[in-house]
């Protein structure tokens, strides 16, 4: 079966994304509940976490995705490699980190992950990004202690505005690096790497 094709960005505010989930039941979509969590919000193909969740058998990786086709696609391969420690939610990050887990006990989320999100270069699209305030708020309430937070981006104007959303809450201590601490890349990173343009990141562990 070939890649599925979907359109590459897609409007967040749009009606159709505007839903409230029902918070996820990890033993419901995990074999093993009881494993600390790794969340990568807005997991596009889902090929990161897929090969992370292959290398540790010891962690659950969830990735949220507001693409639905693409959650199909990753949950399908996932079950093809019987791995019982991945899985993909379709969800609007920016309005369902708080509601997805509430019913996830305090200290399991380890690691969050925001990778190469859409930048929305148009002013007036500004609104549609990802990282508010408010999914900020969402993200360091989840982390336990000693959690960490990786961010990273092609895009200058939005590693500025991301980068300060998170540094406004005193719980996470900045860690700036110029290399991805992770075993593996993004396909977006991939392809930005290829074509030499530099990336920005940041790493924030929670006090």
């Amino acid at each position: 079966m070939g890649r599925v094709r979907v359109h590459q960005h897609v409007n967040p505010l749009a009606p159709h994304f505007r839903f409230t989930p029902e918070p996820i039941v990890l033993s419901e979509i995990f074999s093993d509940e009881k494993k600390p969590l790794f969340i990568d919000i807005g997991s596009a193909r889902g090929r990161f976490i897929l090969k992370m969740a292959e290398r540790d058998p010891t962690t659950n990786f969830l990735g949220m995705e507001i693409r639905q086709a693409l959650v199909d696609e990753a949950n399908r391969i996932a079950k093809e490699k019987g791995l019982a420690n991945v899985h993909y939610i379709f969800c609007n990050a920016m309005t369902s980190v708080g509601k997805l887990f509430e019913r996830t006990p305090s200290g399991l989320v380890r690691n969050v992950t925001i990778q190469f999100p859409d930048p929305w270069f148009k002013k007036k699209h500004a609104k549609r990004r990802m990282v508010t305030p408010e999914l900020a708020r969402d993200v360091v309430g989840l982390l336990a202690s000693e959690g960490s937070l990786f961010i990273q981006t092609d895009v200058d104007f939005l590693a500025d505005e991301m980068f300060d959303i998170f540094r406004g809450f005193p719980e996470l201590e900045e860690r700036l690096t110029t290399e991805n601490p992770m075993p593996f890349k993004t396909e977006r990173e991939e392809s930005v790497e290829q074509r030499d343009l530099p990336v920005f990141r940041i790493r924030f562990v929670k006090r």
